[in-house]
C-alpha cells in the first residue's frame, strides 16, 4: 500500500521550524537525518514520511530560508519609491550587515554555493532565483525611465554584486567596518554619477 506525504499539517510545519532553527546553527551542506531528528524531537522515519525524502526536507528548509530573504525584500520595496538605488542598497547592506542576521546569511551562501556546484539536486534554482529576487528589487529601486535600460540593468547588476561581494567577505572576516565603508564609498559614487 503506497503512502501519500503530507502536503501541510501542524506537526510537519512544527518540524520544519525546528529544522529551520537547527540548519541555520549548522548548516544543510552535511545534514544527517538521524541527528536532525534527535534534535528537533522526532525520528528520521518520521521526517521522511512528513517530507517525502531527504531531498525533498533540503528543499523545504531552502524555501523556508527563501522566505525570510523575500520578507526582507517585500518590506524593503514598501519603502523604496523609485528613484533612490544607492539608498535601497543602503538598507539592504545595513540589514546584510546586522549580527542576527549572520545565520541566515551563512545558510543563504550554503544554498547559493550549492546550487552552482548541483544543479539538479534539491538546491535546484536557488541561487538563480535569489539573483532574480533581488535585481527585481533593486529595479524597482531606479527610476522607472533606468529599469528597463541597458545601463539600468547593469547599474543594479553591479550594486547586487558589490553587496554580495562584502557580505561574503562580512560572513568571512567579520569585519563591519571595513566592508561598510567599501559599501558606502561605492554607493557615494553611483549617487554621485
Amino acid at each position: 500500500m503506497a503512502t501519500t506525504t503530507p502536503a501541510n499539517s501542524p506537526r510537519r510545519d512544527e518540524l520544519l521550524e525546528k529544522a529551520y532553527r537547527y540548519v541555520l546553527q549548522r548548516g544543510v551542506g552535511d545534514l544527517s537525518l538521524r541527528p536532525l531528528a534527535a534534535a528537533v524531537g522526532s525520528s528520521p522515519r518520521v521526517l521522511l514520511f512528513l517530507f517525502g525524502s531527504k531531498a525533498a526536507l533540503v528543499q523545504a528548509l531552502l524555501t523556508r530560508a527563501r522566505a525570510d530573504e523575500l520578507e526582507l525584500l517585500k518590506e524593503l520595496q514598501s519603502r523604496t519609491d523609485g528613484g533612490d538605488l544607492a539608498g535601497a542598497a543602503a538598507e539592504l547592506w545595513q540589514w546584510l550587515a546586522a549580527e542576527e542576521h549572520g545565520a541566515l546569511l551563512r545558510l543563504w551562501v550554503e544554498g547559493y554555493a550549492r546550487s552552482l556546484i548541483d544543479p539538479d539536486g534539491p538546491w535546484g534554482d536557488f541561487a538563480q532565483a535569489t539573483v532574480r529576487d533581488w535585481l527585481k528589487v533593486l529595479a524597482d529601486a531606479q527610476p522607472p525611465r533606468a529599469r528597463g535600460s541597458a545601463a539600468g540593468e547593469a547599474e543594479r547588476t553591479l550594486v547586487l554584486a558589490v553587496l554580495r561581494g562584502a557580505l561574503l567577505d562580512l560572513l568571512a572576516t567579520g569585519d563591519v567596518e571595513r566592508t561598510t565603508n567599501a559599501i558606502d564609498r561605492q554607493l557615494g559614487l553611483l549617487a554621485s554619477a
